[in-house]
């Protein structure tokens, strides 16, 4: 009785709870605020796709910048991981992340035959070994950060090749590979997971790759953004999905949810909303909390909702834009890669709901006892987990 008093109240006064949220939104702000507007730094745990630029715009030579993790490089943790908490050489790792710059470069070169053995640069399938020219590592240790190292590597490209391919073996992790050509200012972008091997990409520019294997990748990685990968959208769906057996509540968020966040990937990939990821990640673990705590209050989908439900899917949006803004989309490709990235996305959140749906509510939504079993204990374990993230990216990022 003490339980359901409260959420009758709140459900007669939404002006109250809206007015709860919007203090909530400027607590965070003001926080933020104080710890400094910029850009958030990597966290130390997480565990980011090496960037891989080609330059092939030289005739006879070849030279590449990897951006990459040299911890994560050392002890092994490669595509199967995110973050470097739930791979076994954890403690590795972070004895790793401890060590001077000069000490880690020097374990580095120690590793380094072996790495250059294990990448793939062909030419025409044959291949062609690159030499490491220099190995640049910050200096300065903050074991909260993550240190993103420098390697860049030289060779030189057969008389007479016509196509380059990249291979990155997954135990060193995924890789971006951003490739420029002889008479092209673009860079050819392209995603490649678990040791997958590039296309063969022709050294001059004019031939870009097809249009539908562009448009596979990038639903492809849309998709991943949100399975297995997106766990904070993975719980906002969740949330969104636990309001209500009926479908015309799920579709009416949905539909609002998906609108924002394709609104605001738009705006953000073409520069017109620039927001730092140190405000974005906070207030997306903050819509979390949001729609799991409603949960637990009301069954019935309310006038405003979806109203703020929209409001966290321009905060969505601007997440997923952060993701395509690093593979440095080029402009020929970017309203395909816009529009299959997107997709990707609904098909992730589809996907979502179809699992959720089909475990819970096709078999227990009509029982009496789905929401006391089910949808509280559910949204009130997604609330923590939203409050934790949100505490997390504040004070702690």
């Amino acid at each position: 009785m003490c339980i359901v008093c409260p959420m009758t109240d709140l459900n007669r006064r939404p002006l109250q709870s809206i007015r709860s949220l919007l203090t909530l939104f400027v607590c965070a702000v003001v926080n933020l605020a104080s710890n400094g507007w910029g850009a958030a730094p990597l966290q130390a745990h997480e565990i980011r796709p090496a960037i891989v630029s080609v330059d092939l715009s030289t005739p006879g030579s070849y030279t590449i910048v990897i951006t990459a993790n040299l911890e994560a490089l050392l002890v092994g943790i490669g595509s199967e991981h995110k973050d470097s908490n739930d791979a076994p050489q954890a403690l590795q790792y972070n004895q790793l992340r401890t060590v001077s710059a000069d000490e880690l470069r020097a374990k580095f070169d120690q590793f380094a035959p072996q790495y250059l053995r294990d990448i793939g640069i062909a030419f025409d399938g044959q291949p062609s070994p690159a030499n490491i020219v220099s190995v640049t590592t910050p200096a300065g240790v903050d074991p909260a950060l993550a240190r993103i190292s420098t390697l860049r590597l030289a060779g030189t490209i057969p008389a007479h090749a016509k196509a380059f391919r990249w291979t990155y073996p997954a135990a060193f992790g995924s890789s971006v590979l951003r490739v420029k050509r002889g008479g092209s200012t673009e860079l050819e972008t392209s995603w490649l997971k678990n040791g997958a091997p590039s296309a063969d990409v022709p050294l001059v520019a004019g031939t870009l790759r097809s249009q539908l294997l562009v448009f596979a990748d990038y639903i492809a990685l849309g998709f991943s953004h949100i399975v297995p990968i997106g766990v904070d959208h993975i719980l906002f769906v969740l949330g969104l999905f636990l309001l209500s057996t009926q479908m015309r509540p799920l579709l009416v968020q949905v539909t609002a949810f998906t609108i924002a966040h394709s609104i605001t990937l738009a705006l953000g990939l073409y520069g017109v909303v620039q927001v730092s990821p140190a405000i974005v990640e906070p207030l997306i673990a903050l819509s979390i909390v949001f729609v799991a705590v409603e949960n637990l209050m009301t069954s019935q989908l309310s006038f405003w909702r979806p109203v703020v439900v929209f409001a966290f899917g321009l905060l969505h949006g601007l997440g997923f834009a952060g993701v395509l803004l690093e593979l440095g989309l080029p402009r020929e490709q970017f309203v395909l890669g816009l529009i299959a990235f997107n997709i990707g996305v609904e098909f992730g959140q589809l996907a979502i709901i179809a699992i959720a749906w089909m475990t819970t509510a096709y078999w227990f939504g009509r029982e009496p006892w789905y929401r006391a079993r089910v949808v509280w204990p559910v949204s009130a374990a997604i609330a923590l987990i939203g409050m934790f993230w949100t505490v997390q990216r504040i004070w702690f990022v």
